[in-house]
């Protein structure tokens, strides 16, 4: 097996002649950072790919990741290095069954988290972010919800907003099984550190968090916070990349791993720029209608 150099040098010299990117979410392998032209959360890293001339996308992150791209930018050839890179969260909510929800709360609005597969965008009104959930929900007209498909999130905008949301019972199995009283008794091995917590985790681990966001502010958290010391409660990729991005600042993890997101190698990107593997195929008219519901979300964000 050719090691870290060589694997790097061969990916760097394939991204030229394909005139390829190669996104990288914040929760991948550290050693993937090393060829990403992006690192960041999957909207922002799809939205950037759109804005760029590289006729192929190298999405290193997670099924519906690499679909969101497709519908950003449905020219361009985007690649999933691995297949069995998909998403618990995300497959805990089909189209069939947000059209159920419609059928049962007909004056609701259907708000779908990013995190969802391309079918269930395509039959939402609109789409979400961690960090503009509470905006997007209360600048919606409709006075009822249906939230999908993390209740933790969905718990957490609750809080935020007058509105009656009717949520659905998914989760983040890794932000999940993250537990309050391990988090305190945490926080005492580190008195100083502010916590600063992923809304994806339960309520009771939220309440006895300093900062709730998304991993797109946390480092801008970091930064402008008086503290020298952090706990992230996260996938525990996040923490590398903030020492990475705030490396003044110390951090400390209170994770779990997510075996999806650490699915890829620089093997299967290699592999992936070499055969073309894997692209993203999604009929057109899903596309379409997914895409609306981002370019709403967009709009008011």
């Amino acid at each position: 097996m050719a090691d870290n150099r060589d694997l790097l040098k061969q990916i760097t010299k394939l991204k030229k002649e394909k005139n390829a990117i190669i996104l990288v979410h914040n929760y991948q392998r550290p050693e993937i950072y090393e060829v990403a032209d992006f690192i960041g959360d999957s909207l922002e890293l799809s939205r950037k790919a759109a804005e760029t001339e590289a006729q192929t996308i190298v999405f290193c992150g997670v099924s519906f990741m690499a679909e969101t791209a497709k519908i950003l930018s449905p020219n361009k050839n985007v690649l999933l290095p691995n297949l069995e890179a998909g998403c618990s969260l995300a497959d805990m909510i089909t189209a069939d069954q947000v059209n159920s929800l419609r059928a049962n709360f007909p004056e609701a609005a259907v708000v779908s988290y990013v995190n969802t597969n391309a079918a269930v965008k395509a039959v939402s009104d609109i789409c979400c972010t961690s960090a503009n959930a509470v905006k997007i929900l209360n600048s919606l007209p409709n006075d009822e919800i249906i939230f999908l498909p993390d209740k933790n999130l969905g718990s957490y905008v609750q809080s935020h907003t007058l509105k009656k949301i009717y949520v659905w019972d998914g989760y983040c199995s890794v932000h999940q099984d993250l537990k309050k009283q391990d988090l305190i008794s945490f926080k005492k091995e580190h008195p100083l550190a502010k916590i600063i917590a992923h809304p994806e985790c339960k309520k009771d681990v939220l309440e006895v968090a300093d900062f709730v966001c998304g991993t797109g502010g946390m480092a801008k958290y970091a930064e402008n916070n008086d503290s020298s010391e952090f706990i992230v409660v996260t996938e525990c990729g996040m923490t590398n990349k903030l020492r990475d991005d705030v490396p003044e600042k110390h951090f400390y993890s209170f994770c779990n791993l997510c075996s999806f997101m650490k699915a890829t190698t620089l093997e299967m990107v290699l592999k992936s720029l070499q055969e073309n593997k894997h692209p993203i195929y999604l009929p057109e008219e899903i596309m379409n209608k997914a895409r609306n519901s981002i370019t709403r979300m967009l709009a008011l964000a």
